[in-house]
This record gives structure tokens, sequence and C-alpha cells, in this order.
């Protein structure tokens, strides 16, 4: 399975996706754990001091927010699915 980065998220992750081995039963709390794990740099920028999704990172599954939908972060995955981490973003 594949996670998009976008904004500084890839500039801190070396890139605009990264693979992770995701398996039958896995969630996307799982997938972003492995992520967090291929990418130590996110950390800081994608989890609070408690160690939960930052209020101000939106995690997406195939393309809805988890804060927002579903099961949360004990989404459970099937092949195909879609992942993405976006910063806050602004405009002028």
């Amino acid at each position: 399975m594949e996670w998009k980065l976008f904004a500084d998220l890839a500039e801190i992750a070396g890139g605009r996706t990264v693979a992770v081995e995701t398996e039958p039963g896995d969630t996307v709390g799982d997938a972003l754990d492995d992520l967090l794990d291929a990418r130590p740099a996110l950390r800081e920028r994608v989890l609070d001091d408690d160690g939960a999704v930052a209020d101000h990172i939106n995690v997406l599954h195939n393309g809805r927010s988890v804060r927002h939908d579903g099961d949360g972060l004990a989404t459970p995955l099937e092949a195909g699915d879609e992942l993405a981490v976006f910063p806050p973003v602004s405009g002028g």
C-alpha cells in the first residue's frame, strides 16, 4: 500500500509517496505506524505530544477524513485503498 504525502510532509519524508507493507486485518492506524517507522522525521509533524494524530493533520482513507468518517484509525484496509496525509493548507 502507498501513502501520498503533500506539502511539507513530502519534503520531510523525501518524496511524495511512501510504500508500506500491509496484511489482511491491518487498519489505517497500522499503516500510519508503518509510515512513521519508515520516515521517523514525520512523527514530530504528524503526532501531538500524546502520540495521537495532531488536530491540524488530515489522514485520508479513500479520499475521506478518518477523523470524521467510519472507525477512525481503526478503519480496516482493503486491497486498492488509497491513503494520504495532508498538513494544514492556507491560501490567499
